[in-house]
C-alpha cells in the first residue's frame, strides 16, 4: 500500500509543482550566472534534503550544506549543544549565517517540513533581510496547521520567494494505524524529488545557454576526483565540504 501511495503522491508533486520548480530554477540559474553559491539549510530529517542538494554525485558543485552542527564543526562550540531542542533556538541562525562563506549573490534553499522552528524561521528572516533569494521546501498542509515557534509568528513559507510544496499531509505519515496515528512518512521522498527536479531544470537551462553545468561526478568512479577537484577550484574559499 505504501508503494502505491508514494507513487501517486510523487506524480502529484511532479504535476502540481511544475511552476514552482521552474521559478526555483530561475533563481538558481541567476545566482550561478553571477558566481553565486547555493546555500542549503536543513535540521533533523530535513538535513537529508540539504545533502541531496549539496555535495553529492550528479548534483551542482557550487553548493554548501548548512546545519546547526556548524556551530561545533566550524565554530568551536561544545558538542554538548547538539540536542534535539537546538533547532528551536533562533540564535542558532545568526551563528550559522556568520560561519558560512556567504556572498550577496548567493541563493538559499531551506528545507523544513513544518517550517515553524525558531532557527529555521530566524534564518529565513535573516536571509531576506540580507537580500538573498529564498526557496523553501516544506509541507504547506502541515505548516498551515502549526503555530509558529518564532516570536514573529511567521513560518518558512511566509518568507520564501518560492515555495516547493512536498505535499506531505499533516503528521507526514500516510498509512493509518488501527488504534490511531499513522506510519509511512513521505516528506523525505517527495522533498528529495523536488530537489532533483530543480537541479534537472537548472542543468537544462545552463545547457540551453551553451554553458557546461558544474556537476559532480561520483568520487567512486574513474576520474571522479580529478573532475570534481577541477570544478571545486573555481569556487575556492566559497564552498566547503564537512565530514
Amino acid at each position: 500500500m505504501y508503494a502505491q501511495r508514494i507513487g501517486a503522491l510523487m506524480d502529484e508533486v511532479i504535476e502540481s509543482q511544475a511552476a514552482a520548480v521552474r521559478a526555483a530554477a530561475d533563481l538558481l540559474v541567476d545566482s550561478l550566472s553571477r558566481e553565486g553559491v547555493i546555500q542549503a539549510f536543513g535540521t533533523g530529517h530535513s538535513e537529508a534534503i540539504a545533502m541531496e542538494i549539496a555535495g553529492r554525485a550528479g548534483g551542482l558543485v557550487p553548493t554548501n550544506r548548512l546545519t546547526p552542527r556548524d556551530l561545533v564543526q566550524f565554530g568551536g562550540a561544545s558538542p554538548d549543544i547538539l540536542t534535539p531542542e537546538l533547532e528551536r533556538d533562533p540564535e542558532v541562525a545568526h551563528r550559522v549565517y556568520e560561519l558560512a562563506p556567504v556572498e550577496p549573490q548567493d541563493v538559499f534553499v531551506m528545507i523544513s517540513n513544518s517550517g515553524v522552528n525558531g532557527s529555521t524561521v530566524e534564518l529565513a528572516t535573516l536571509v531576506k533581510e540580507r537580500g538573498h533569494p529564498l526557496i523553501a521546501i516544506t509541507s504547506v498542509a502541515h505548516s498551515s496547521r502549526m503555530t509558529s515557534r518564532h516570536a514573529s509568528g511567521r513560518k518558512l513559507m511566509d518568507l520564501a520567494d518560492v515555495v516547493l510544496d512536498n505535499l506531505a499531509p499533516y503528521g507526514d505519515a500516510v498509512l493509518p494505524l488501527p488504534g490511531g496515528g499513522a506510519f509511512g512518512a513521505v516528506s523525505t521522498i517527495t522533498s528529495a524529488l523536488l530537489a532533483q527536479l530543480v537541479v534537472e531544470q537548472v542543468v537544462a537551462d545552463l545547457l540551453d545557454r551553451g554553458q557546461e553545468p558544474p556537476v559532480y561526478l561520483s568520487a567512486n568512479m574513474a576520474g571522479g576526483d580529478e573532475h570534481n577537484h577541477a570544478i571545486e577550484a573555481r569556487y575556492a574559499g566559497r564552498i566547503r565540504r564537512g565530514a
